[in-house]
Formats: C-alpha cells, sequence, structure tokens
C-alpha cells in the first residue's frame, strides 16, 4: 500500500494563494480567497488599501461579490412564492451581507504575466438554491490601468437572481485620504434606514451633492449613488489630491449604482473609502430594483477597474 503524503505544516497568507500581475510599472495582487484584490500600483505609488499576511480583508477589502452585493434584508426572500432563508452574515444589522463566496477560495484557471482568471462556486443551499461559478479576470491593461472582469454562468435547471459587485478602497500614496477630493457624477442616491436597507430614493443634491466635488475628511457616507453619468460606456468615481493628482474606478454600463462607504475604522488609517461598483443596490432580492436573472446555462458580466494620473 502507498504510504500517504506527510501532513506538513504550511504557512501562506490568511487570504490563501496570492497572484502578482504587472506590465511597464504597473502591478496587482489578487488573492485565493474570494477573488480579492489586496493591492494596486503603479511606478510604485500605492492606490489601493491592503493588508497584512495574517489578515482576512478588513472591512471587506477588495473582495468581489456574487450572487449578490450589499445586504439582503434578515437574509429573508421569496421564490415563488416559497421563503428563502440565508445565513445571518451581519448580526449586528440582521442581514445577509456580501453573497456567498466572501469566504471561499477561488481556483486558478490561468495566470500569466498581466493576467489572471479565478473562479469560485456557490453551490445549492438554504437560501439559495442554484448551482452558479463566478468567474473573475484580473489584467493590467496597455495603459497600466487594472481591468476587471466579473462573470456569473448558471448552472441550474431554473433561472437564478444575481447582482454582482466588489469592495475595492481606493487611495493615493501616502497622501491622507481626508485630503482627497471625491468627485461622483449621480442623479439620485438610495436613502438607507439604520440597518442600511435601501427605503426611499432621493435626488443626489445638498450634503448628498458630490459631482463638483468633495473633500473626503467632511463625508459620512455608506450610501449607493445611481443615475450616473456614462460617458464612452464607463462612469467615474474619482479620487483627487490637492497637487492635481486622481486615481479613479471605472465601472461599465451594466453597473449602475456606485456604493460610497467612508469609515474610520480602517485598520491603521485615519480614513478610508470603498468605491464599489454593483450592477443593483442592496436588498434586491426583495425589492426586485435592477435584480437580474439567469435562465439555465445562461451568462452575465460586468466590467470595472482603476486608473490613475500621476
Amino acid at each position: 500500500m502507498r504510504a500517504p503524503t506527510p501532513f506538513q505544516t504550511r504557512r501562506p497568507a490568511a487570504t490563501g494563494r496570492q497572484y502578482r500581475i504587472s506590465r511597464g510599472g504597473s502591478a496587482a495582487v489578487i488573492t485565493e480567497l474570494a477573488a480579492g484584490l489586496r493591492s494596486f500600483e503603479i511606478d510604485g505609488v500605492q492606490l489601493t488599501e491592503t493588508y497584512s499576511d495574517g489578515q482576512i480583508p478588513p472591512g471587506a477589502a477588495g473582495i468581489t461579490l456574487a450572487p449578490w452585493a450589499n445586504r439582503i434584508e434578515d437574509g429573508r426572500w421569496m421564490l415563488d412564492g416559497t421563503v428563502q432563508q440565508l445565513d445571518i452574515t451581519e448580526p449586528s444589522k440582521n442581514n445577509a451581507s456580501h453573497g456567498l463566496l466572501r469566504n471561499t477560495g477561488y481556483e486558478l484557471l490561468e495566470h500569466e504575466d498581466a493576467r489572471v482568471v479565478l473562479e469560485g462556486t456557490v453551490f445549492p443551499q438554504h437560501g439559495y438554491p442554484f448551482l452558479v461559478r463566478h468567474r473573475v479576470e484580473y489584467r493590467i491593461d496597455d495603459a497600466g490601468g487594472l481591468h476587471v472582469r466579473q462573470m456569473l454562468a448558471n448552472d441550474s435547471e431554473q433561472s437564478a437572481p444575481f447582482v454582482l459587485g466588489a469592495h475595492p478602497y481606493l487611495r493615493l500614496g501616502d497622501v491622507e485620504t481626508g485630503e482627497l477630493t471625491l468627485t461622483v457624477r449621480a442623479e439620485r442616491r438610495l436613502v438607507p434606514d439604520e440597518r442600511q436597507i435601501p427605503r426611499a430614493t432621493a435626488a443626489a443634491d445638498g450634503e448628498w451633492d458630490l459631482s463638483a466635488g468633495r473633500r473626503v475628511g467632511t463625508l459620512d457616507l455608506d450610501s449607493a449613488y445611481t443615475g450616473l453619468t456614462f460617458e464612452g460606456g464607463a462612469a467615474r468615481a474619482t479620487l483627487t489630491s490637492p497637487d492635481g493628482r486622481s486615481v479613479w474606478l471605472w465601472q461599465d454600463i451594466r453597473c449602475r449604482y456606485t456604493h460610497v462607504f467612508v469609515t474610520r475604522r480602517y485598520p491603521g488609517r485615519d480614513i478610508a473609502v470603498a468605491l464599489e461598483p454593483q450592477t443593483g443596490p442592496a436588498n434586491a432580492f426583495n425589492s426586485g430594483e435592477d435584480l437580474g436573472w439567469l435562465a439555465p446555462g445562461g451568462q452575465s458580466a460586468m466590467e470595472w477597474g482603476i486608473g490613475a494620473a500621476l
């Protein structure tokens, strides 16, 4: 009988295998866990928040989100007249948060110098009785920017609901994030309750108006914006430093929502800002607003990325 392979202790990063891609002066690190963006830099300027090897992504930093983004109220929704109950993963607000793959290791499909492709599977389970695959491709484009494509495929025999999203935190090197100016051109915002569940839509005006830019340090935001301005098929949310340098998140027209989360609880940072592209809003499984449905054998995709002027 063949001897068993010795079970040896390893000390990998808490987020599993780390996949580095680079082109020219641009480099990114992608994690096995949640197909997450751990870091992205251009010419040595760090453009995303990161974390140590021993941490899981603080504040969901950089993870990809499927088969829903943001939250589902009470983890409950209806499918053909039957209540579906998801696990509560945000106990403080009694919500199911950030999908079903945030704690899943993704399989490596392809890895080239400037490109990596990972895939995770959601198996049928209580609250989500569907078999779907989430494939995430990261690549550094010819201009040195980061380009991300997220795809969802339905391997079930019935239509499956979904919202896709991502959770990157942007920064601009060593500039204090509170000193950056955030610009988001949007007509409307979602008005959430104390549990971050949208209850209404309102004009993005007054203190909520980011179209002319607002200093991040003056903001207290955990809200989604929609009615975005798309130019050339993409909408942008931009952070600009006092010296004129900038970094931006772009998202394609399938991503009709940008969730802006300003936090003063990111480890080691006075303030951090997540700019989250989403194909639908929080609680879409209940509201039905911009909720996608994949037919059996169907596929859908979204694209987003990060660029900078340094």
